[in-house]
């Protein structure tokens, strides 16, 4: 499998999806809303567009070597603004000296700053996550509504009018995921280090936790010093988020309904399966 040549023809087809993807999104003449059948016309291919390219990173970052630097212990400072905040919801008068108001001010205004600081664009490197004990919501049609009267005394309430295919949806999110996507093909190399830098310290900690005898589990901690856990693989096990095609085969007569994007994410997933397990046979 040439990994270059097939990686550089896939992200310009995801390039030029993408360019589709901003002319719909386009086609409401600029407005921060789009009618929900756009809308959703656009999040059918914005999706495996998006998995598509999260693959080509984890190909790209193919043979990358990260060192990172030895983890050095934190000493985690409690925030003077968490403890007045905390005593303020409990109805407590708080008496701070000069050195912890000004303390206080100064955390208030690395705040201010941080909220004002423009969020960086990035797309993200992992799949969604699953969560295999979750509820379906059982789908309740608009006529399923309880509609309670009294006969004599009051009349029998109107159905409420069925979603519009032109009802207004806000699409700040959606142009986000949009910009977030377009950088990323058009920076590949960098996305991959991105990727190689995670896969580095979770291999590093993976290597501790085995050392020590725990659970393969990588912990982390937040800005406020509690303890997450992180993810040890990037990827869905089984069909890409948004495609429909599983395997990749060219050899295989495809569906009708199959698109250009669903093969498109095939390959990719098939590169990024490769690249993750060097070991594992080449299927493509």
């Amino acid at each position: 499998m040439d990994g270059s040549w097939t990686i550089e023809k896939n992200r310009e087809a995801l390039k030029r999806i993408l360019l589709m993807l901003v002319g719909m999104a386009e086609m409401a003449g600029g407005a921060s809303t789009l009618p929900r059948h756009l809308y959703r016309a656009i999040l059918r291919l914005l999706r495996p567009a998006e998995s598509a390219a999260r693959r080509l990173i984890i190909a790209t970052a193919r043979g990358i070597v990260v060192n990172l630097p030895p983890l050095r212990p934190r000493k985690l400072k409690p925030k003077i603004s968490d403890t007045v905040a905390a005593m303020r919801r409990l109805g407590l008068a708080v008496n701070l000296s000069k050195q912890d108001f000004a303390r206080y001010e100064a955390e208030c205004k690395a705040a201010e700053r941080r909220a004002a600081r423009p969020r960086a664009i990035c797309l993200p490197l992992f799949d969604p996550q699953k969560y295999p004990f979750r509820v379906r919501r059982r789908y309740v049609p608009a006529r399923g509504v309880p509609r309670i009267s009294v006969p004599g005394f009051s009349e029998r309430a109107a159905l409420p009018p069925p979603p519009s295919p032109d009802d207004p949806i806000d699409a700040a999110r959606l142009g986000l995921r949009l910009a977030a996507l377009g950088a990323a093909l058009d920076d590949l190399p960098k996305q991959a280090r991105r990727f190689a830098r995670w896969k580095a310290r979770c291999d590093a900690a993976v290597a501790e936790m085995r050392q020590i005898g725990s659970a393969v589990v990588v912990p982390g901690r937040t800005a406020r010093g509690t303890i997450r856990f992180q993810r040890t693989r990037p990827l869905w096990l089984g069909r890409p988020p948004g495609g429909r095609l599983s395997p990749y085969d060219p050899d295989v007569r495809r569906r009708s309904n199959i698109r250009e994007i669903d093969e498109i994410l095939a390959h990719a997933h098939a590169l990024a399966l490769d690249a993750l397990n060097p070991l594992r046979p080449d299927t493509s």
